[in-house]
């Protein structure tokens, strides 16, 4: 059996009675509420969480623990580096995972970042570009951070407990890793999204290898290679946010989650649809009429899966040549990839093709193996200094051009050196396919329930939103997804 447990909210000293309300409290203000970390009555038998502390770190709050009630907080804390995630983040938050895992106190893990214009802008690649100047000692020693990364995004995509990424603000790079793969997603108006690593002479690492290749239609490939940003509830129509809410709101949010009790034969479904229920409770409407609405449907939608079904980077720079209904857009995309490192191009277009029959497991390993090759590649060190260090213009890319890189070349990033053991990771679990979806349905669901649908239209977005529970953006995204695939011939209603 699954029950609320009513309790008062967060205790608030009474200095912010008078300043701010709690619906317009920021998520961090909760987080970092002395009363929050500070021992209550009925908090007697929860396990204290302090900060956590690394001698070998200069920063050693870089990542806080918080405890309330059932629920467990990480907070990312480098706001003016944009919580960006270093080794010393990743050593802190991994053994906490693990022992909440196993805790029977711990219901709900959370994770946000400090400040409000970020959950985590990526890995501090500056850092590791730097370190990689200083030879083979600094590549492996970056090749290991990737490592210590990608077992911990690994461990939270197979994690048993249900939790909740706060993308609120910029999520990129690294912060897509810790973000994409937990079961429930959060955007807000502040979100900002992208896998810009094309840019800088890297790949869409962090798991995007599963994550991109099975969002709907081209979708996944377009973001990996143009490392184009996506703002707000288009996260959500995407498929990369599982829920859009107000910012105003994530305090009550955090409070209502505090309050749940599982029962203590629930299975992992029971949890999960618990938490997907309650977040839901505080869910907002889509923002009407919107450009952030419109940008990735309809008519550039389509342009996408015309332009980016192709197998060589070649062919798509073609294809966007000839693109004539969405001039403009292609023009841009066209001169993004220019600017973007041809060997990243090659190796990501590759690895958004293999990816779709990669598990989750070999994703992470696989990934590791082409970071590491990375980071004794030119490329890198020249797209992070130049457009992250000194910012001083358009990288100078070795090859240079498409044509100088030998299918070769790009076949050694995805085969193993003799001898060389793949990555091993924390969790022994593994899956072909998200065992969860929360977020609004795919293409592949929209089509599945329409071939075997007979009523009239009406009658169908009537039954699609009954069984989505209302969800807000389900209609929009059906709408879509109808006008660009369902076509009206002389047999009937076709998919194309």
């Amino acid at each position: 059996m699954l029950v609320r447990r009513s309790f008062c909210r967060f205790p608030t000293p009474s200095s912010w009675i008078s300043r701010v309300s709690p619906a317009s409290m920021p998520l961090r203000a909760k987080v970092t509420n002395p009363a929050f970390t500070a021992p209550a009555a009925n908090m007697s038998t929860a396990p204290k969480l302090n900060k956590a502390s690394d001698p070998q770190s200069s920063e050693p709050d870089d990542v806080l623990f918080y405890s309330h009630y059932g629920v467990r907080l990480v907070e990312l804390n480098r706001p003016k580096k944009l919580n960006a995630l270093n080794g010393s983040m990743a050593m802190k938050i991994l053994p906490r995972l693990q022992e909440w895992e196993k805790s029977q106190l711990a219901n709900v893990i959370m994770l946000s970042g400090a400040g409000t214009k970020a959950l985590c802008a990526g890995g501090d690649v500056a850092s590791l570009a730097l370190q990689n100047e200083q030879g083979p000692k600094g590549q492996k020693a970056s090749a290991d951070f990737f490592k210590l990364e990608y077992i911990l995004d690994h461990f939270i995509a197979t994690y048993r407990k249900p939790i909740i990424s706060v993308m609120d603000g910029i999520t990129m790079g690294g912060g897509v890793g810790l973000s994409v793969h937990a079961p429930f997603r959060i955007a807000t108006e502040r979100t900002v999204f992208a896998m810009p690593e094309t840019s800088i002479g890297f790949f869409p690492d962090v798991g995007a290898s599963f994550f991109l290749p099975r969002l709907d239609g081209q979708l996944g490939t377009y973001l990996a290679l143009t490392g184009q940003q996506m703002h707000g509830v288009q996260t959500l129509l995407a498929g990369i946010a599982t829920h859009y809410l107000d910012s105003s709101v994530l305090s009550l949010l955090t409070a209502r989650l505090s309050e749940l009790v599982f029962g203590d034969h629930a299975s992992r479904a029971q949890r999960l649809d618990l938490v997907n229920r309650t977040i839901a409770e505080f869910s907002s409407k889509l923002p009407p009429a919107e450009e952030q609405v419109r940008t990735y449907n309809g008519g550039i939608r389509q342009a996408i899966d015309r332009c980016f079904k192709f197998d060589t980077v070649e062919e798509i720079m073609q294809a966007l040549e000839k693109e004539t209904e969405s001039t403009g857009w292609a023009r841009k995309t066209l001169e993004q990839l220019s600017t973007r490192s041809p060997t990243s191009l090659k190796v990501a277009l590759r690895q958004m093709r293999l990816g779709q029959s990669w598990s989750i497991s070999e994703a992470f390993q696989r990934e590791h193996h082409m970071a590491t090759l990375f980071m004794s590649h030119p490329d890198f060190v020249e797209g992070v200094k130049t457009k992250l260090i000194s910012k001083s213009g358009k990288p100078v890319w070795q090859p240079a051009t498409l044509a100088e890189i030998a299918s070769k070349d790009v076949d050694r990033f995805f085969t193993y050196f003799k001898g060389e053991e793949p990555l091993e990771l924390l969790s022994e679990r593994d899956y072909q396919e998200y065992p969860y979806n929360y977020g609004l349905p795919s293409e592949k669901d929209i089509k599945e329930f329409l071939s075997n649908q007979n009523d009239p239209e009406s009658d169908v977005f009537k039954n699609f939103l009954r069984r989505f529970g209302g969800k807000p953006g389900v209609r929009e995204k059906m709408a879509d997804v109808m006008t660009r695939k369902v076509h009206q011939g002389p047999e009937g209603k076709t998919w194309s």
